[in-house]
């Protein structure tokens, strides 16, 4: 009966630690998919803002685009269009866009004989009895 005793407490004990190293392997796993790469993610965009200098494209986290006019400790001005400026906090810029970016191209011209008639010659169509007038 002894051995039979001392097989049972073996077991028990075996068994309790299966549950912390479950909690242990999830843990890992929620580190190694969620909290590492939230943290390469952040240093990378310190990285980022913190290599800002004047002249550079960006795209701000709120979708702005802008070239980067001055640049303060907390805060950065960009010109988003010509002669207007905004100020944002230097943690709002999410990239600097390298400088062949699609933006600095033209845009692409409509195509020859769609939308160039004026809409003053445009015919206006009429009822069956010649009326022009649109109004009950």
């Amino acid at each position: 009966m002894g051995i039979m005793y001392l097989a049972a407490a073996s077991k028990s004990s075996a068994g309790s630690f299966t549950p912390i190293l479950i909690i242990a392997v999830l843990f890992g796993v929620f580190y190694f998919l969620i909290i590492r790469p939230q943290r390469n993610r952040q240093r990378r965009a310190q990285q980022t803002q913190g290599a800002v200098v004047p002249g550079q494209r960006v795209r701000t986290t709120a979708g702005i685009y802008g070239t980067v006019t001055a640049v303060d400790d907390p805060d950065v001005e960009l010109e988003i269009a010509p002669g207007v400026e905004i100020r944002i906090m230097r943690r709002a810029i999410m990239d600097i866009l390298p400088e062949d970016s699609p933006m600095d191209a033209d845009p692409p011209q409509p195509e020859p004989g769609v939308g160039d008639k004026p809409a003053s010659d445009w015919d206006t169509p009429k009822d069956d009895w010649g009326s022009t007038d649109r109004n009950p």
